[in-house]
């Protein structure tokens, strides 16, 4: 017979609107133990690797975990911070920030899809504050089997177990959301005002492996989508953007072309002026600050190159907590403790239902 998680609130306890801002994970520390751990639930999810279990599992534990974790170490080191990792700072202080826009009975939280905070942690944290309606922010705009839908499967994996299921919504997307597009244009149009204008930007988009676009995932529809955007909004010239795909992992084909062999390539053809932003990523991280920010300006200096700019994410900026907090403003129409004229259950009504509740035999 299943047991089902409930917790028990008082009649008296206002209902709870819950946001869950959700990143992609990150080791609890920048060590060989930590990051092996992390890798191990990250590349065990059949949504980021497709391939037979049996085979992935002995390339997982036989090559993969034995190594890697111990090359990444410096890497982590190289942009770990006082706080902590990146990714997790500059996403709570996002969540932080967008938690300030609303009122009292909205709680905006950070989850973790792999690593800390896990999802079912914050999603027991706000069953526990009589959670009646949710919405699930994951943080990249645009969409992929490999994470948002990654996303989906845990939280919904995790509400299968409640008893009383919220009102739930998911945030698909937002790649070609207006004050997303605008947010990315103020972005580069203040590095171009601070650095000059460059003779090419690079618009650089995590890479997935191409056979996942042939088998129907959207996600490099959307890319292209969200960088046109970009250029429309600057009125940029063919000539002077492209869109590349960093991060490849593995030998089979990912999607092209690559940003670090193009950075190469761009410097051997004299283009000596460049500048990289990264608009898949909502906030910094290892990806950006590390490979983009570091390795990726060494080789296009190396090459011949002379002036590299990397264009930070919109993180907890103003530009970037807009776009966050219309989202839920958007996702979340019609929900009472979002529309601005919502008013909320006083101190006496809320005595008041419960004292009701009691006489119908309810204990709190």
């Amino acid at each position: 017979m299943p047991h089902y998680k409930s917790t028990r609130t008082s009649h008296a306890t206002a209902a709870t609107t819950g946001i869950l801002l959700v990143n992609l994970g990150t080791p609890d520390a920048a060590t060989p133990s930590a990051i092996r751990r992390y890798l191990a639930e990250f590349l065990w999810d059949p949504r980021v690797v497709e391939a037979p279990r049996w085979f992935w599992w002995l390339v997982l534990h036989g090559f993969i975990l034995r190594f890697r974790p111990r090359r990444l170490a410096h890497v982590y080191q190289s942009v770990w911070q006082a706080s902590g990792s990146p990714l997790l700072h500059y996403t709570t202080s996002l969540s932080n920030a967008v938690n300030e826009q609303f009122a009292d009975t909205v709680v905006v939280c950070t989850a973790m899809r792999y690593g800390n905070p896990a999802i079912v942690d914050t999603l027991t944290q706000l069953r526990e504050k009589n959670l009646q309606r949710l919405l699930v922010i994951p943080l990249f705009p645009q969409y992929s089997a490999t994470t948002t839908a990654a996303v989906f499967d845990a939280v919904t994996q995790e509400l299968q177990t409640w008893r009383l299921i919220p009102d739930v919504r998911f945030c698909m997307h937002y790649h070609d959301h207006p004050l997303y597009i605008q947010a990315l244009a103020n972005s580069i149009t203040q590095s171009f005002q601070q650095h000059g204008v460059p003779q090419k930007l690079l618009i650089s988009f995590h890479g997935i492996p191409q056979r996942y676009i042939t088998a129907g995932d959207p996600y490099y529809c959307h890319c292209q989508k969200t960088a046109r955007l970009i250029a429309e909004r600057l009125s940029l010239s063919a000539e002077q953007w492209l869109v590349t795909f960093q991060s490849r992992f593995g030998r089979e084909p990912w999607l092209q072309p690559y940003t670090d062999l193009t950075l190469i390539e761009l410097a051997q053809q004299g283009i000596k002026h460049i500048q990289i932003i990264a608009p898949g990523f909502a906030v910094d991280c290892l990806e950006t600050l590390e490979e983009l920010a570091m390795q990726n300006k060494e080789r296009y200096l190396h090459a011949g190159g002379e002036s590299f700019h990397y264009i930070p994410a919109l993180n907890a900026q103003p530009d970037g907590i807009n776009v966050i907090a219309e989202l839920i403003r958007q996702q979340g129409a019609h929900w009472p403790d979002i529309d601005p004229n919502y008013i909320a259950d006083t101190a006496t009504e809320l005595q008041e239902r419960l004292q009701r509740a009691r006489k119908l035999g309810a204990k709190e």
